[in-house]
């Protein structure tokens, strides 16, 4: 289909269905005991939502999460209920052109006040606080790495989950332990490196990179679950591996056009957040269907 931001679904209504709240992506609803996790088609860049959308993102997102979710169950279980919009309460039966392939209906859990990030490789913060201090979260590395180098084994860097749109903030192991506790944050640990290596060599067998991640968990009477969105461009850094170089910004899969477009028209990154012309639009949406294509190995008709 032709990418038009006109055709971008940007906020969803569902009736009567109590709204709990909007994130930058993800609408959230209560129903019943369950919740209802919607992936509309906004897009964020500098920590401001976009005034337009990029169509089908939703969708691409929300069937790369259900991918990772059945990939990684061996692992950890997760909240996913169903996707199956005939299998949801008959009160949202009317509302199926919002919500097919974009959304699920999942447990609700407590959720840990952290993101529990992976960094198989230098980038992003963890670049940026290399360079001054030659760790990452308190964790020392070898001098001499550049951006966008192989790390000599995969961190687990914890951080910060940010309120109102503010950046995360990377914090130490240790600093994590006295939000969650020492058993919780050893478990998540464990389950964070566990995940981003099997997802990794899943990556790297479809010539992706996956340089790091960050998972959100939480808890039910089960125990602990894999929560919110798994392993999709917008909470992970996936390069090409055959034009990986270190040294510099890797082309990522993710919403590079973007940024790159709102650097050009020296947008002073404050609201009211400006739109995209049609053609940013385009190449934004077919570098989410490429990157589905390749981790999935399937099309995605939206």
């Amino acid at each position: 289909m032709m990418a038009t931001s006109a055709s971008a679904l940007l906020t969803t209504s569902l009736g009567a269905t109590p709204l709990l709240g909007r994130g930058k992506v993800r609408d959230l609803y209560v129903v019943g005991d369950a919740l209802l996790l919607v992936a509309t088609d906004r897009i964020s860049a500098f920590d401001h939502v976009l005034a337009t959308g990029i169509p089908g993102k939703g969708k691409i997102l929300n069937q790369i999460s259900l991918f990772w979710f059945d990939l990684l169950a061996e692992i950890v279980p997760n909240h996913l209920i169903t996707a199956d919009v005939n299998a949801y309460p008959a009160s949202l039966q009317a509302f199926a052109d919002q919500l097919e392939g974009r959304s699920m209906l999942v447990e609700r859990a407590v959720m840990f006040p952290v993101e529990c990030v992976a960094r198989g490789f230098l980038a992003g913060s963890g670049w940026k606080e290399y360079q001054s201090a030659a760790a990452v979260c308190g964790i020392p590395l070898p001098s001499g790495l550049e951006d966008g180098s192989r790390l000599p084994e995969p961190i687990f860097t914890p951080a910060t989950k940010s309120e109102g749109g503010a950046h995360d903030e990377n914090i130490s192991f240790a600093r994590m332990e006295s939000l969650v506790g020492a058993e919780n944050a050893g478990e998540l640990r464990r389950l964070t490196l566990a995940l981003y290596s099997k997802a990794a060599r899943h990556a790297e067998g479809r010539g992706l990179i996956l340089a790091d991640t960050k998972f959100e968990f939480g808890r039910t009477a089960k125990g602990i679950l894999l929560a919110d969105e798994v392993l999709t461009p917008d909470s992970s850094r996936f390069w090409d591996a055959a034009t990986w170089k270190t040294g510099g910004a890797q082309p990522s899969f993710d919403k590079q056009f973007v940024r790159d477009y709102l650097e050009s028209i020296h947008w002073n990154k404050r609201p009211p957040a400006p739109g995209l012309p049609d053609d940013v639009v385009e190449r934004t949406q077919a570098k989410y269907l490429e990157a589905f294509r390749r981790l999935t190995g399937r099309d995605l008709m939206l």
